[in-house]
């Protein structure tokens, strides 16, 4: 959308300093802030037209109103940080990088399974994984792992509405018939707190419970209670973050600071989807089809030839790719420094499927 006299005057934009591959794209256009995500304020937006955020950004009446914003663009996935509902009422247009991070997530998912199989002699042949939220990442996550044999059910009920059930099952038949449960559910209204006492009664003992999504979807004292008899519990995402449960952290068998999708290509694919929304916003035609260099040959993403290759073959290479065990050894070595470690993390390269 352009706006007319926006392209007659330099602009101000204000950015999150940990959004990658930012700083010096929009210089030539514009006035840049850079500020950590949960410093901005609302002083800093008053003469502002845009704000590119990542998660730690919150996005709300109190922060924008009064303000010049017109554009939020979060180089992010979820939205759950901003008050849509409000910026819509505000005029204030709101844009998402969907599905930027969706092959870091399932390498994430893919790694945190098959280590935990091969550290825990766990025999994944016939296995059954329930996926509940079938989006983006979902989407990925189900097609490797029906590429790998295994049975897998389905719940996404705004897709069963909307495409019909043919294919999905309900949320009570997956946790009773899944060996491996994974969450990849927006936050919202209808997920907030979904994993609860009654979510987890109706898994079997034993199953593989994985969260890379949110973790307000998650009930952490209702899971506790019932660790004792679930199988491996992996956990990316955290109520209260930074702040998060220790206790929890102190029985799960994977803890990661919330880094699933932090691949070298989602935080690429995330910046350009946030810096072509404001480009297309105020008009800025060098920048509409933006996209990060890679810098080093070391970060290009890996060919994965799966034709002919075995699930060891396969878990092997992208088990060498991502040693998601680091990133659980490194977070348990420093507990508190969640936000160190998610902004100072090496991101890793994504493994594409030829």
């Amino acid at each position: 959308m352009e706006t007319g006299s926006e392209n007659n005057k330099r602009i101000k934009i204000v950015a999150d300093s940990g959004i990658p591959f930012l700083k010096g794209v929009f210089e030539p256009f514009a006035d840049v802030l850079y500020k950590e995500g949960a410093a901005i304020t609302r002083e800093d937006l008053m003469d502002a037209s845009a704000l590119l955020t990542r998660t730690r950004t919150k996005c709300n009446r109190e922060l924008l109103e009064g303000t010049s914003v017109k554009i939020i663009a979060t180089a992010t996935i979820g939205t759950d940080h901003i008050d849509t509902d409000w910026c819509n009422e505000a005029g204030i247009l709101v844009r998402n990088a969907a599905g930027c991070n969706a092959g870091g997530v399932m390498e994430y998912v893919f790694s945190a399974i098959y280590g935990t199989a091969a550290r825990k002699s766990i025999n994944l042949s016939g296995k059954t994984l329930g996926i509940i939220g079938v989006g983006h990442v979902g989407k990925r996550v189900l097609q490797m792992f029906r590429y790998l044999g295994f049975n897998v059910l389905q719940c996404d009920p705004p897709r069963a509405a909307a495409e019909g059930d043919f294919q999905f099952v309900s949320q009570e038949y997956l946790l009773e018939h899944s060996d491996i449960v994974t969450m990849h559910v927006p936050l919202d209204d209808t997920t907030r707190g979904m994993c609860d006492e009654a979510f987890f009664s109706k898994m079997k003992d034993g199953t593989l419970f994985l969260n890379a999504s949110r973790g307000e979807i998650v009930d952490e004292d209702a899971l506790l209670r019932h660790i004792g008899r679930l199988g491996p519990v992996i956990i990316d995402t955290w109520k209260n973050e930074p702040d998060i449960n220790h206790a929890l952290m102190e029985k799960v068998y994977i803890a990661t600071p919330h880094i699933a999708g932090y691949s070298y290509q989602g935080k690429q694919n995330g910046t350009s989807a946030a810096v072509r929304a404001v480009a297309h916003y105020f008009g800025f035609t060098d920048l509409y089809e933006f996209f990060p260099p890679t810098e080093f040959p070391e970060n290009e993403a890996v060919k994965l030839d799966l034709k002919g290759k075995t699930q060891g073959e396969i878990a092997a290479v992208i088990q060498y790719n991502y040693p998601i065990f680091t990133d659980d050894f490194m977070f348990r070595l420093e507990p508190g420094a969640f936000e160190r470690l998610r902004t100072e993390y090496k991101y890793r390269r994504e493994v594409y499927v030829d």
